[in-house]
């Protein structure tokens, strides 16, 4: 049996106490978040409450209790009361996100469930078709092949159907509308939709390459499509303004309009030029302040002046209160502190950047890492990371991310340091200027970089080619 022994070790560990923690996840959270999550406290502490206009009556009580109770002190301060206001915008990863339901309007998929009802559709049929709406997804795609969908029926509903069945149940759904609903692959949609299209010159010609010659299509080897079908460059490029024409996503267009993308963005700061001044101010639209209710305040001081005879379920009404206090006090300071970090974060941005937030030009945005900005305010990285995640700043040009503002640098050829961000802004000005029948490869752009005492890579032109979205030089090809 092995022996058991005793020892003694001394460890430094570091904690993060609740009210740290509190802070943290309200640094993180935009400002219509923020007054979501107010909402919830207010809802889940009955201390805290909304000040409204009518005065506060908090007098004060000086009276000492003993060493093992509170003192009224730490709650009956008139300076708790914050005088921040506030308002709400982003997500937290911390935070459940949860989309607002619409009663009004008719879904995706509740119109093609109205249409299959007046179709000739045996009752059978009928059910088989549901089961392949269901499998259909929000772009108005299906995405699973009709084998695995027979192979589900039969284990899950004991159908045995076979793919035919399906296919010839599938092309009744390609008739629904939108054009293009129910198409297993890009080409088929799109070929779904020029079939219903009249039938003139254009859009048989578009029919054919989409059916015969859709890769040279998708990959714009326009010579070849015009050899092979002995047409004209006009020819082809009506041909191709009768594509453009169709919607890859048939099932976008019908989909709730009131989704996360269209959404407005309400910016957390604003930042006003008056006179070449930049002024900076939180949004604080529309939101009460926040007190502790007077009420529990009142229970507290009754109860410091009867405490001797007071009861054990009066004591432990006292416990609960001092708890909810306590919590209240720790909310409202996480509220101050975090407007306080906020906009000592932006200040220094925009400190730091002065010279483009006086004009907005791109091309002016220095070289700022997070590090940059957590040595001017003194605060951890990670906080400077919390304030810049999911925040927006309204200017005098424009809504913008604060994470827009922070960019890698590199040395020119005269050895002045330049943002990556006026290098994106230069390379997308050289692409929006060149010979769409002859578009400028990533060896030629960064040749032209180099002209410009930039110094970049072949490989380096890639990367913030593709990270402001642009295509490969032979996907920019126009005719």
């Amino acid at each position: 049996m092995p022996s058991q022994k005793l020892s003694l070790q001394q460890k430094l560990l570091q904690k993060l106490s609740p009210q740290q923690i509190q802070v943290i996840k309200l640094l993180e959270i935009p400002t219509i978040q923020l007054e979501q999550r107010i909402k919830k406290e207010i809802e889940e502490n009955p201390v805290l409450e909304l000040l409204d206009d009518e005065p506060v009556d908090q007098s004060e009580d000086n009276e000492n209790n003993d060493s093992d109770e509170f003192s009224l002190e730490d709650y009956m301060d008139e300076d708790d009361t914050p005088s921040y206001k506030l308002n709400a915008n982003n997500y937290s990863k911390d935070d459940k996100q949860v989309d607002i339901p619409y009663s009004s309007g008719t879904s995706f998929y509740e119109s093609l469930n109205e249409q299959l009802g007046v179709t000739e559709l045996t009752d059978q049929q009928k059910m088989l078709a549901q089961y392949i709406i269901g499998n259909i997804d929000e772009d108005g795609y299906l995405r699973r092949d009709l084998m695995s969908i027979s192979d589900d029926l039969a284990f899950t509903m004991n159908m045995n159907v076979t793919e035919q069945e399906l296919e010839e149940i599938l092309e009744v759904i390609q008739d629904f509308d939108p054009a293009g609903v129910g198409a297993r692959s890009l080409q088929e949609c799109l070929l779904l939709q020029i079939q219903r299209k009249k039938g003139n010159d254009s859009t048989c010609l578009a029919s054919r390459i989409l059916q015969h010659s859709f890769d040279e299509f998708t990959k714009k080897h326009y010579d070849k499509i015009i050899h092979k079908y002995e047409i004209t460059e006009d020819e082809l490029k009506e041909a191709f303004n009768e594509i453009l024409k169709l919607n890859p996503k048939p099932g976008g267009s019908m989909n709730n309009p009131h989704n996360r993308s269209n959404q407005v963005i309400v910016p957390d700061f604003t930042l006003d030029n008056v006179d070449g001044e930049l002024i900076l101010s939180l949004n604080q639209r529309n939101v009460p302040d926040l007190r502790m209710n007077n009420s529990y305040l009142d229970m507290l001081k009754g109860y410091t002046s009867n405490r001797k005879s007071a009861s054990k379920n009066q004591k432990e009404a006292v416990q609960f209160v001092k708890q909810k206090l306590d919590s209240a006090k720790w909310f409202i300071d996480a509220i101050k502190q975090r407007q306080q970090t906020l906009l000592l974060t932006m200040s220094e941005i925009i400190d730091f950047q002065k010279e483009y937030f006086k004009e907005g030009e791109e091309t002016k945005l220095r070289p700022m890492i997070l590090k940059d900005i957590a040595d001017r305010t003194e605060l951890d990285i990670s906080t400077i990371s919390r304030v810049s995640n999911s925040k927006y700043i309204q200017t005098h040009f424009g809504i913008y991310p604060l994470k827009y503002f922070f960019s890698e640098g590199m040395q020119k050829d005269t050895g002045e340091e330049v943002s990556t961000r006026e290098i994106k802004k230069i390379l997308e000005e050289c692409i929006e200027k060149e010979d769409k029948r002859k578009p400028l490869t990533d060896d030629r752009l960064a040749s032209i970089l180099k002209e410009k005492s930039y110094p970049i890579a072949r490989r380096t032109v890639a990367k913030y080619r593709e990270q402001l979205g642009i295509p490969v030089a032979r996907l920019r090809k126009e005719l």
